[in-house]
């Protein structure tokens, strides 16, 4: 039996990224002492009372699941310090640990963070990633220290993003690498042969937190940037423009050549059922393979446009 196994661990995680790490940990038989996983939240039009994906998985397999609110909760600590963790593993918890924590486990708290840091430290390094166009990602593991995503680097693996690769597409094969990559560092570290080394600052990025003028698509910038935008926030929460003021988001598209027509961003150069939908960018024209109107489903541009006709020289992106 690989050595790592005989290490006792607490899992910090929440979201679906956080769940196949966790399940081959539990399928290779690892002692989880409890799962840590942030308070049910809200969801859905009801907003409802929802557990996490962690939280769901973790119930499923009879594992003792803890939802703090508040990490410094002295009860909390004192509970931790009592399981006396040889590590504690975080993946995509989404808070900062305190020092209390950071100091309990005997080979420190180590993370599975979806980059290949220093670059895009923060909340959404995958969606960033994709957006900007990144030929390359990868996940690292590394000894946390009270920063965020500052701790000295344990191992990394490489992931290649295609062209038309989405978020959805990267985000499930970097779960599924860094599964493995955190077997590797666990066993290696229980056996000694691994030592951390510092992050080179100098190289360091940030990838903050989608928000909502993130999903807007500025027609300014160029098609391929465009291109990216959409990729990189498919399949949450997505791109969006405006068309006739209501939010139309666009899901799938790809830059091409188109001769003639308005020069102005935005407006629409051809809106054919058989040909498609062309709209005039920054640089270059971007058509739209995949849209979603408010209020419907995802759909093909070319069924759109045989139950909604629209006319050249349209401008998306007006509010009115």
């Amino acid at each position: 039996m690989s050595s790592f196994r005989n290490l006792r661990l607490i899992y910090m995680g929440t979201p679906e990224f956080a769940v196949p790490v966790l399940q081959v940990l539990v399928g290779a038989g690892y002692p989880v002492l409890r799962v840590v996983t942030q308070p049910d939240r809200p969801r859905g039009r009801k907003r409802k009372l929802t557990p996490g994906p962690v939280k769901q998985y973790s119930l499923e397999q009879g594992l003792e699941v803890l939802q703090p609110v508040r990490l410094k909760d002295p009860a909390f600590i004192e509970l931790l310090c009592a399981l006396n963790p040889d590590v504690i593993v975080v993946v995509a918890y989404g808070r900062i640990l305190p020092p209390e924590i950071l100091k309990i486990p005997r080979l420190g708290c180590v993370n599975v963070h979806a980059s290949l840091l220093p670059r895009y430290r923060g909340a959404a390094p995958i969606h960033w990633a994709v957006m900007n166009g990144e030929p390359e990602t990868g996940v690292t593991t590394m000894l946390m220290d009270e920063g965020l995503d500052t701790g000295d680097i344990f191992l990394q693996k490489t992931l290649l993003i295609g062209p038309d690769d989405n978020m959805g597409l990267v985000h499930d094969r970097l779960a599924r690498l860094g599964a493995a990559l955190l077997v590797e560092t666990l066993d290696r570290l229980a056996a000694g042969e691994l030592t951390a080394r510092p992050q080179d600052e100098a190289r360091a990025t940030y990838a903050p937190p989608i928000r909502r003028e993130h999903e807007l698509i500025a027609w300014t910038r160029s098609a391929p940037a465009i291109k990216n935008q959409v990729r990189g926030l498919d399949p949450w929460p997505g791109a969006y423009t405006l068309l006739g003021g209501r939010e139309l988001k666009v899901w799938r598209a790809e830059a091409v050549d188109f001769e003639g027509g308005d020069m102005r961003p935005g407006r629409l150069l051809l809106a054919d059922p058989e040909q498609g939908l062309v709209v005039r960018t920054g640089a270059g024209a971007l058509k739209i393979h995949e849209l979603q109107p408010a209020g419907r489903k995802r759909m093909r541009a070319e069924d759109f446009l045989r139950g909604h006709p629209l006319a050249p020289g349209i401008l998306l992106g007006e509010s009115r």
